[in-house]
């Protein structure tokens, strides 16, 4: 992962978003309509999953982690280390993507793809899904997750960092690639997903600068909720068995990136005494 900006007092750098961003959520569920509203399904759902069949599924199951919360919390462990701030800004995301994501499905009752389209005609991972479709979670979060980030990061840096999206919309297609959701159901993911970033920000912009240090307690609790993601990843498949490895790789990482954590409070204490 390229290295993100350190901000010293993340107030000071970042700013707030302007009026035209909030737009973009409701763009993309604009845009998106004919896919929600499945016009044209499930053909282009099954023209999406074959067309990305040639890729291992391996590489699909992966991407789709980043749109599981213990593994997205091991994937930005190092932000405690390098960007404290950074690392709160996408927890304050997280209530708002949560609430989004179990609202759809409990008032939405909507079959997946497997349970309409013939499955000997798709490609399938795991287990067979086969209802409470809309919205796709995994792409709500990993859009709530990097949009958190990237309006917290200083305004003349953003444009570097957009593989952030890149990421999220590998993570959304994936999601089709392996068989577990409708197109509409991951824009209409991506787009509540933003504004959730977006809420989320907004909550981060009005925290006192002091609680975005690492000593701060919800800098602290970040950091106990990274430790049960080195557990639950180590200990309990996610999502797919073909997980295990990667889910082994960000284990490392997340072990790693504590262990530099307390490194720091503890040499912070020395100092301070």
């Amino acid at each position: 992962m390229p290295m993100l900006p350190v901000p010293s007092t993340p107030h000071a750098l970042a700013s707030p978003v302007s009026a035209r961003t909030w737009w973009w959520p409701l763009v993309i569920f604009v845009l998106g309509t004919p896919l929600w509203l499945q016009v044209g399904e499930p053909a282009s759902f099954v023209a999406i999953n074959q067309w990305c069949g040639p890729v291992a599924a391996e590489f699909w199951t992966a991407l789709s982690l980043m749109g599981n919360g213990w593994a997205v919390l091991a994937v930005t462990a190092p932000l405690l280390v390098f960007a404290p701030g950074l690392m709160v800004a996408w927890l304050c995301a997280a209530p708002f993507a949560v609430l989004f994501a179990r609202t759809g499905k409990f008032f939405i009752e909507s079959p997946r793809p497997a349970a309409v389209v013939d499955n000997a005609q798709m490609r399938i991972v795991g287990e067979v899904l086969h209802n409470v479709s809309m919205p796709s979670g995994h792409t709500l979060t990993a859009f709530a997750v990097a949009s958190g980030i990237y309006f917290a990061l200083p305004l003349a840096q953003r444009r570097r960092y957009g593989w952030l999206w890149v990421l999220a919309a590998g993570a959304g297609l994936s999601r089709i690639a392996v068989g577990a959701h409708w197109p509409g159901d991951v824009v209409v993911g991506a787009s509540l997903g933003m504004l959730a970033g977006l809420l989320g920000h907004q909550v981060w912009m009005r925290l006192p600068a002091h609680q975005l240090v690492a000593t701060a307690w919800g800098v602290r609790t970040a950091a106990l909720l990274v430790a049960s993601s080195i557990l639950f990843l180590l200990t309990e498949v996610q999502d797919f068995a073909e997980n295990r490895a990667v889910q082994q790789v960000l284990a490392v990482v997340a072990i790693v990136s504590l262990t530099g954590y307390l490194w720091q409070m503890v040499q912070g204490k020395r100092r301070r005494e």
